[in-house]
């Protein structure tokens, strides 16, 4: 039996919508400027645009309706809105999406531009603690692709697009992936988000929707 010096942290998982069984998060890669309105807005061109990926740890998972924290050093936090493509083993042996749900890739924005402007890498800035609230997983097909994916605060529309506005459509961006690293069942893949980005403050409340799925909701914890 292996001795630990300490006790290891459990797992992040996801609840599975019907299931009493959960699902075993191992990691979160996120897909960057995969919605051509979203590309322009942060001062890039679409039609030049190729697939780029950035992680977060399992452990930036908030889940079961809990509420992040406000993170420290950054005045400019934003929500991002996605797709969350949940990887498992499929029928025949591959491993490939069984599942999906709602997520919001948190960002310190004022740390990411800093990080562009000076070439370092994104971490601080995309991979912090309770960075990657996230919904349950529903097991089965892709959502209607002519869905609509939608994020508010406080009530307010924010972001409001369809699954179809996607640069890369998740077949596409599960292919990229598996050419950069050696997928496994238990990783997750946030598929982009589309325009609309902006700022939220502690106490705002986030709601995000996307057709066929389970609602997140949290509230921006100071």
């Amino acid at each position: 039996m292996t001795q630990w010096l300490f006790p290891p942290r459990p797992t992040p998982s996801l609840p599975i919508v019907g299931r009493d069984a959960r699902f075993p998060v191992r990691r979160i890669l996120c897909v960057g400027q995969n919605y051509a309105a979203h590309a322009r807005e942060m001062g890039s061109d679409p039609d030049k645009q190729t697939p780029f990926f950035f992680s977060k740890p399992g452990d930036a998972l908030v889940s079961d309706g809990a509420d992040p924290a406000y993170p420290t050093a950054t005045e400019n936090l934003h929500y991002e809105a996605e797709l969350v493509a949940a990887l498992g083993p499929m029928q025949d042996g591959r491993i490939g999406v069984v599942g999906w749900a709602v997520g919001c890739d948190l960002t310190r924005r004022d740390l990411q531009a800093e990080a562009k402007k000076t070439g370092r890498p994104w971490d601080a800035a995309k991979g912090f603690d309770q960075s990657a609230p996230c919904g349950p997983v529903t097991l089965g097909a892709l959502p209607d692709p002519a869905g609509a994916i939608r994020l508010t605060v406080n009530g307010e529309v924010k972001q409001d697009s369809v699954l179809d506005d996607m640069i890369l459509n998740p077949d596409r961006i599960v292919e990229a992936a598996g050419a950069l690293w050696s997928l496994q069942p238990g990783d997750l893949i946030f598929t982009g988000t589309p325009s609309g980005v902006g700022s939220v403050k502690p106490g705002e409340r986030v709601v995000v929707t996307i057709a066929g799925l389970e609602t997140l909701r949290f509230e921006v914890r100071p």
